[in-house]
C-alpha cells in the first residue's frame, strides 16, 4: 500500500502581526491560528514539514506591480495609515513586511518544489488574488499567485503555468496579469459576478489579443453545491487541462465557498475541498510530476475554514502517485 505523500506548510509568525483592526473585519490574524492548530491536531501533523519563507525580492515583485505602488504601500504602512486606496484594506506597521513574506512563501515553495518536495502549501496573510499591479483590492496588497508564476517561469523555465482558483470570489488580479499571455492559463469557478464581489469573471472574459482562450471563467449561481463544482471539475476543466498541459500548477485555494462562510452564497460542504484535492493531485502527478503548488486565498468561517483546509491537505497527501483523476458527472 502507498505512503502518504508528506507536505511541507511554508508560514511565517509575523503573518499574525498584520492587524486589520480587529472587531468584525473578516481576514484577521486569528483564521491563521485556527488553520495551523486544526492541522497540528488533526492525522495529518506526522507528514507535515513546517518552514518560514523568505521575503519576495523586489525583481520579482515588478515582474508584475510597478514599483511606485510597491514604494506607496510601504510608505502607508510605516507611516502608521490604517488602509490603502480603501478602508477594507486594513494595515499596520508590519503590514508591509508580512506581505513581503506573503509572496516570498510562493517563491520558497517553489524552490522546493524544483528540488525534492511533490506537494507545498503556503499559509499565509495578507492574501493576494484580488491585488492589481498598483491597486490594493480586497483585503490584498501583493498578488502572490501572479509573482508565483513569473517566477517559475523565468527562475526555472517553467513555460506553461496553470492557475486554478476555487475561491468563492474572482481572482480579478489574477486575470488581469495574464489575459494576454497565452502561457498561463487563469481557470477560475467563483459566484456569479452579478451577486458577489469583485463584479468580474464573467463566462464571456476568456483573454484577449494572444491569451485569447487562456483564461476560463465558471461563474456559479448562489446557492451552487458540490455537485455542479463536480460536474464542471470533470466536463470543462479536465477538458481545458488537457488542451493546455501544463508544466506546473498554482492552486489559489481560497475556502470562502463553504456554506457556513457568510463572505458568499455558494453552499459547498467540507467534503467537496477533498474531492477537488484528489483531483488536483491527479492532474498533478498527470502533468507535473506532481509537483503541486497552493497557495492560501479566502476562508473566514475559522471552523470551516480549518476543517476544509485539513480536508484538502489530506487528500492531496492520501493520493497515491500511481493514481489518476477522476471524473465526476452526474445525471
Amino acid at each position: 500500500m502507498p505512503l502518504p505523500n508528506p507536505i511541507t506548510i511554508v508560514t511565517h509568525p509575523l503573518y499574525l502581526a498584520h492587524d486589520t483592526g480587529g472587531g468584525e473585519h473578516p481576514e484577521a490574524p486569528n483564521r491563521l491560528t485556527a488553520l495551523l492548530a486544526k492541522l497540528q491536531a488533526s492525522p495529518l501533523k506526522d507528514r507535515l514539514t513546517i518552514i518560514e519563507p523568505r521575503k519576495a525580492e523586489l525583481r520579482w515583485l515588478t515582474t508584475f506591480h510597478a514599483e511606485h505602488y510597491l514604494f506607496r504601500l510601504e510608505e502607508c504602512a510605516l507611516s502608521g495609515k490604517t488602509h490603502i486606496d480603501h478602508p477594507d484594506n486594513q494595515l499596520c506597521f508590519e503590514s508591509y513586511e508580512a506581505a513581503l513574506l506573503s509572496a516570498g512563501a510562493g517563491l520558497t515553495g517553489i524552490d522546493l518544489l524544483e528540488g525534492k518536495e511533490n506537494l507545498v502549501f503556503c499559509a499565509v496573510r495578507p492574501p493576494g488574488h484580488h491585488a492589481e499591479s498598483n491597486l490594493a483590492l480586497g483585503f490584498c496588497f501583493l498578488n502572490n499567485c501572479v509573482v508565483a508564476a513569473r517566477y517559475w517561469q523565468q527562475q526555472y523555465g517553467r513555460k506553461r503555468i496553470l492557475i486554478l482558483d476555487f475561491d468563492a470570489h474572482h481572482g480579478n488580479g489574477i486575470q488581469s496579469a495574464f489575459e494576454e499571455d497565452p502561457d498561463v492559463f487563469y481557470l477560475s469557478l467563483h459566484e456569479h459576478p452579478t451577486f458577489s464581489f469583485p463584479g468580474s469573471g464573467y463566462a464571456e472574459e476568456a483573454g484577449t489579443g494572444p491569451g485569447r482562450g487562456a483564461t476560463l471563467n465558471i461563474p456559479l449561481p448562489p446557492g451552487a453545491e458540490d455537485q455542479m463544482v463536480l460536474n464542471a471539475f470533470a466536463r470543462r476543466v479536465e477538458p481545458a487541462l488537457a488542451a493546455f498541459a501544463p508544466e506546473r500548477i498554482i492552486v489559489a485555494a481560497g475556502f470562502d465557498g463553504h456554506r457556513d462562510d457568510d463572505m458568499s452564497g455558494l453552499a459547498y460542504s467540507t467534503e467537496l475541498y477533498g474531492r477537488l484535492g484528489e483531483h488536483l493531485a491527479g492532474w498533478a502527478k498527470k502533468f507535473c510530476q506532481g509537483k503541486l503548488l497552493s497557495i492560501l486565498e479566502g476562508g473566514y468561517h475559522l471552523e470551516s475554514l480549518a476543517d476544509s483546509t485539513a480536508t484538502y491537505l489530506t487528500a492531496l497527501s492520501n493520493h497515491s502517485i500511481e493514481e489518476e483523476p477522476c471524473s465526476s458527472p452526474s445525471t
